[in-house]
C-alpha cells in the first residue's frame, strides 16, 4: 500500500535589495512545511524575471529596490497567475494604495513575526487579500493628488535632472514638464520641486 501523497507545496519568490534579509527571509520560509522558496532577486526587475520564469504562485517583494521597485514590478505582473504580497518598512498610505491599484493581495510591514508573512502567503495563495486594518483605513483619509505623468517628472526632477533632460526622456516638450512640475508643487503647496519631491514621498506617493 502507497503512502499520501504530500500536498503540494506553495512555491515563493523573494525580491529584497538587503543580502542579509533576503537570506534570512528565504531560510525561516523554507523552514515552513508547505512553502518552497524556488527563486530569490534583489531588485524589481529581476522579480519580474524569476516570476516569469519559475511562475510561483507568489512573490513576495520590498518597495524600495534599484532597477525597478516592487510597486512597479507588481503593476508589470497584474494579471498574470502570481499573487504579489508587499513586505516593507513603510507604512505609508500612499504606498498601500499604489499596491492595491497594482493588483497586490497583501501589504505587510517588516515588523511582524515571520509566522504572520507565512499565514500572510497561504491566505493571498487562495485569492484573499491581507493588509493591516489601521494602515488600510489611513489608506482611505488623504487621496493621492498626483497624476501618474505629474509623478513621472517630479521623481525625474527630484533626482537632478534639468527640464529640458525630463522632456526628453519622456518625450514631452520642455514647456509641458514645466506645467506639470507647475501642477505637482501647487498640489502640494510646495515651494519647489524638491520640497514636492519631499512632500509626496513622505505620503508615498512617489
Amino acid at each position: 500500500m502507497t503512502g499520501a501523497t504530500p500536498p503540494k507545496k506553495i512555491r515563493v519568490v523573494i525580491a529584497e535589495d538587503q543580502e542579509m534579509m533576503l537570506g534570512a527571509l528565504a531560510a525561516l520560509l523554507e523552514l515552513e512545511p508547505d512553502i518552497s522558496v524556488v527563486a530569490l532577486a534583489r531588485d524589481g526587475a529581476q522579480a519580474v524575471e524569476a516570476v516569469r520564469t519559475h511562475k510561483p504562485d507568489v512573490l513576495i517583494t520590498d518597495i524600495e529596490m534599484p532597477q525597478m521597485s516592487g510597486l512597479d514590478a507588481a503593476q508589470a505582473l497584474k494579471g498574470s497567475s502570481t499573487r504579489v504580497v508587499i513586505l516593507t518598512t513603510f507604512a505609508r498610505p500612499g504606498y498601500l494604495r499604489r499596491a492595491m491599484d497594482a493588483g497586490a493581495g497583501g501589504y505587510l510591514l517588516k515588523a511582524q513575526p515571520v509566522s504572520e508573512l507565512a499565514a500572510t502567503v497561504r491566505r493571498v495563495q487562495r485569492g484573499m487579500r491581507v493588509i493591516d486594518p489601521a494602515l488600510a483605513a489611513e489608506a482611505w483619509v488623504e487621496p493621492d493628488p498626483l497624476t501618474d505623468r505629474e509623478r513621472q517628472v517630479l521623481i525625474l526632477a527630484a533626482d537632478g535632472m534639468s527640464t529640458s533632460d525630463v522632456a526628453k526622456q519622456l518625450n514631452l516638450s520642455a514647456g509641458t514638464v514645466r506645467n506639470y512640475l507647475s501642477e505637482a508643487i501647487d498640489k502640494l503647496g510646495a515651494a519647489n520641486r524638491i520640497d514636492a519631491a519631499r512632500i509626496a514621498r513622505s505620503k508615498g506617493w512617489l
